[in-house]
């Protein structure tokens, strides 16, 4: 039986004294006021960080959700319980830890108790089917794993298949973490990782992203310093911090600037309303398909919104769509700010400036301290307009792929990372992205990979053979599946998709699967995805698509 840590905050539950003293359940507006601006020292590791302002401005809040608050004197004291927790169970430095959850303060409290320790913290989201679980945990070779709940019963499910016992807290099991350690050993010259951010790639197997102390936060306060952030700021902790959007330009750029997060588990636009209008908001980061909920939400109801405190706000994940952005800002009165990045780049690369009104959707110039370069084919640079490769450099690189070194050969060459996307940049130095080299789909925020959906399609017995595509909605995308049967089989999409439920998550299934006898292939075997997607938008407007996301 593995040795467990069961941390329980249950919703609504007045319990102020529990293991990693979570913090006291009070009125979620009230503040400590903060009279004269404070400045940090340059952070060297992202613990540091949460340590710098429990001890300079202990009481102000940190973390908040809807039962409770964290001051950040409460949250260093979380820390050092669970640092210390789980150095009993064996983590030590270079080891990796597995923490599986959705947003939660209980998530953001083993994150830096990870770090703490010298140790390596795996993010993966407790919505990922079993079998991707799975498949990173083997990949990442962990000595400790964590499921924390926060009120799904997704990491519950989890917790159990993988054996982790919880032990009993004496509280309801809606939240719950179990640790599992074991001793790994150290990736060699890999002591400044601070992370693994796992993406499935082009080839549809999982690669862990190692993301590096500095890298982590040279991006959260680069971007702390041009939304000109202070302690005062309240951001809204939505996007999933186990992406590097979440973790680093929510998360880690609020806490450097010694502001405060409200965490949230799931989009709920009734929610954000509220927090807007009653939470005193300052920042709101969501993908593009979140402010569209918005619009819909106060068109449908016929109702203004109340702005409050609110001023920055951001749409991330996808190219942005200039009809939302022109209906965005008429409704806020403010700038909606884009930016463009990837994992493996922590994640900012290019990012529009504080304030600016832009007529177009450039995603703003690099920021400050990364190098950008345009190349052909060849990997010669392009004159000004032109279009291609775009390739990156600065301290926010990743330090490889853990344990793919042909692959990490592949992406980074002398220092500069190739992202496989084509962009364009003007004479002022902004940048346009163009196309998409990989053909990732980008549905609500989440990166979809074709190639690992229909490895997922592929695994049935009655396929021959698919292809993935993504097809354009209203500021969002959604994954179209080709399907060729093989000889003599019969199979309809209902069936297909209840095979799919235990391979991959909601939001990475087809939200329409569509039977052709043959796939169209070019003259050298590949598929036509450019036929494919031409079909699939012709298919929109005659059978509605069916969407399995939660």
């Amino acid at each position: 039986m593995p040795l467990t840590l069961c941390i329980e905050n249950p919703s609504g539950a007045a319990n102020q004294n529990f293991r990693l003293n979570m913090g006291s359940r009070v009125p979620l507006a009230t503040t400590t006021p903060r009279d004269e601006p404070m400045t940090p020292p340059a952070f060297l590791q992202i613990h540091d960080v949460p340590a710098w302002w429990a001890a300079h401005t202990p009481e102000a809040v940190a973390l908040m959700d809807d039962n409770s608050r964290l001051s950040y004197r409460q949250l260093q004291r979380a820390i050092d319980d669970a640092a210390a927790a789980l150095a009993g169970l064996g983590v030590a430095r270079g080891h990796r830890v597995l923490l599986v959850a959705e947003n939660s303060m209980a998530l953001v409290v083993f994150v830096f108790a990870v770090s703490r320790l010298g140790a390596q913290f795996v993010l993966v989201n407790a919505r990922l089917s079993a079998e991707e679980i799975d498949a990173i945990a083997a990949h990442a070779q962990a000595g400790a794993e964590i499921y924390i709940g926060a009120g799904f019963k997704e990491g519950e499910v989890h917790a159990l298949r993988r054996g982790a016992a919880s032990l009993g807290c004496g509280l309801p099991e809606r939240v719950r973490a179990a640790v599992r350690a074991q001793a790994p050993e150290a990736e060699p010259g890999c002591d400044d990782v601070a992370a693994l951010i796992y993406t499935a790639g082009t080839t549809g197997r999982p690669k862990g992203v190692m993301l590096t102390h500095a890298g982590l936060l040279f991006v959260a306060t680069t971007l702390g310093a041009l939304r000109r952030m202070s302690a005062s700021d309240r951001s809204y902790g939505v996007l999933p911090m186990s992406h590097t959007m979440g973790l680093t330009s929510v998360l880690l750029s609020t806490l450097a600037a010694g502001g405060s997060v409200l965490v949230r588990a799931r989009f709920d636009v009734e929610a954000l309303v509220e927090a807007i209008e009653t939470r005193e908001l300052t920042l709101f980061q969501g993908v593009q398909a979140m402010h569209m909920a918005l619009l819909s939400h106060l068109r449908r109801h016929d109702r203004t919104l109340q702005r409050g405190r609110l001023r920055y706000i951001y749409a991330g994940g996808s190219p942005l769509d200039p009809t939302l952005k022109d209906q965005v800002q008429t409704l806020f009165g403010l700038p909606l700010h884009n930016g463009y990045g990837m994992t493996e780049s922590s994640p900012t690369i290019c990012h529009s400036r504080f304030g600016e009104r832009r007529a177009d959707t450039s995603v703003g110039p690099p920021i400050p301290g990364v190098d950008i370069r345009i190349v052909n084919a060849g990997g010669k640079d392009v004159a000004a307009g032109d279009s291609g490769e775009l390739w990156v450099r600065g301290p926010g690189l990743m330090r490889g792929y853990f344990r793919d070194c042909a692959a990490t050969r592949a992406a980074i060459q002398d220092g500069w990372l190739r992202t496989g996307d084509v962009a364009r940049r003007d004479a002022e130095g902004n940048v346009f992205l163009v196309a998409r080299i990989k053909d990732i789909i980008i549905r609500s925020g989440f990166n979809v990979y074709p190639a690992e959906v229909e490895a997922a399609l592929n695994a049935h017995p009655s396929v021959a053979q698919s292809a993935v595509v993504g097809r354009e909605v209203e500021s969002n995308e959604e994954v179209i599946a080709f399907v060729q049967l093989r000889a003599g089989h019969a199979l309809d999409s209902a069936a297909l998709q209840d095979f799919m439920k235990e391979r991959i998550s909601s939001y990475k299934r087809p939200s329409q699967i569509v039977f052709l006898d043959t796939l169209p292939v070019m003259a050298n075997g590949k598929v036509q995805r450019t036929a494919l997607k031409a079909m699939a938008t012709d298919l929109s407007s005659k059978q509605p698509p069916s969407f399995n996301s939660r």
